[in-house]
């Protein structure tokens, strides 16, 4: 048995029968058939068969879903990552500076000594922004104590600073085209299916992921049976910074321009993909397919919001909806849960 179904097993209340993601797949289909029902009430055409809008849909949530593959990893441990959302901005600031090219003018590029770089470069340079902002927070947390919530507060604030300084708030533009060819298409839903297949073995069959359950669920257990904690939260703040860096560079790519305001908001909707997809806020629950699928529900919600013409401003309020609604159902179970023991 995985650590995953270990973790579960354990959480569930007895005679459960099907998995949690089941459960959450079943809710997915009932938010599409939803719309579906509503699109031909109000709108007189189908949510479900417009295959560009599902395909744009996709598109849209997958760069935060590779966010919320890092984020899962963190809630699982019981802490929280409020920074992901700055670091887009700020990686996407640094690795689009090391990406551009001399076509359009070097009187255009931010380091004219340093233009049509090997696509290596930028993405080795923001990933390792990304991998010490998240070392910061990691150490912050596992050697000093810092509340996970303030650590990454103060992480958030400061990389949006980093952004905006960098540049005294211009945009950078002109990638080159291998550069930009990591946003082009379906690349972005390509890499998250990548990363969430590796992280889904990783954290269901690996001592990686076991560890990281163990410290969720019980940490001073987790302390005394052996495992070394606070190496074990650095390492996962790292990958979840790192894999904050490979979304900036994608939805750099993607829009093929860096700008300080990216990536806003970006990590209450990864948290939001992480809570619905039924990983636990306090900690020691959680998986990344239904982290996953919780990334689709999110997307189905948006998209079936705008395909109903709902005003972008009750959209956001929804959002807030979705995100305290998820969290008190995730309450209610656990409670649910305890009783049941």
């Amino acid at each position: 048995m995985s650590n995953a179904d270990v973790t579960a097993a354990e959480a569930a209340p007895k005679g459960r029968k099907l998995a949690p993601e089941v459960n959450i797949l079943l809710v997915l289909f009932g938010i599409a058939i939803l719309f579906e029902v509503l699109g031909w009430m109000f709108q007189g055409q189908s949510f479900l068969g417009n295959v560009a809008r599902l395909k744009i849909m996709i598109l849209q949530v997958s760069v935060i879903g590779i966010i919320s593959v890092g984020v899962t990893q963190i809630i699982i441990t019981g802490g929280i990552d409020l920074s992901s959302g700055s670091l887009v901005g700020a990686v996407a600031m640094v690795s689009m500076s090391f990406a551009q090219t001399a076509d359009y003018g070097l009187d255009r590029v931010l380091f004219p000594a340093l233009v049509d770089l090997p696509v290596l470069v930028p993405v080795a340079v923001g990933l390792f922004v990304g991998a010490c902002a998240g070392f910061i927070n990691g150490w912050l947390i596992a050697y000093t104590k810092i509340p996970p919530f303030i650590a990454t507060l103060g992480m958030m604030v400061a990389a949006r600073g980093f952004a905006k300084w960098f540049t005294k708030g211009a945009p950078i533009s002109f990638p080159t085209d291998s550069f930009a060819f990591i946003g082009s298409g379906m690349m972005p839903v390509v890499i998250f299916v990548i990363v969430a297949l590796i992280f889904h073995v990783l954290m269901k069959y690996t001592r990686y992921g076991k560890f990281t359950y163990a410290i969720g669920a019980n940490e001073t257990a987790a302390r005394v049976s052996g495992i070394d904690v606070e190496r074990q939260k650095v390492k996962i703040y790292m990958i979840a910074g790192t894999l904050s860096a490979l979304a900036a560079i994608v939805v750099a790519a993607r829009g093929q321009t860096a700008q300080p305001g990216m990536g806003l908001m970006y990590e209450l909707d990864a948290i939001a993909m992480a809570v619905i997809g039924g990983t636990s806020l306090t900690g020691g629950r959680g998986s990344i397919i239904g982290t996953a699928i919780g990334m689709v529900i999110f997307g189905v919600i948006i998209s079936g919001f705008t395909f109903l013409r709902l005003d972008a401003y009750y959209q956001e309020m929804m959002k807030g909806v979705i995100i305290v609604g998820a969290v008190v159902i995730d309450t209610y179970r656990q409670k649910k849960g305890k009783t049941a023991k």
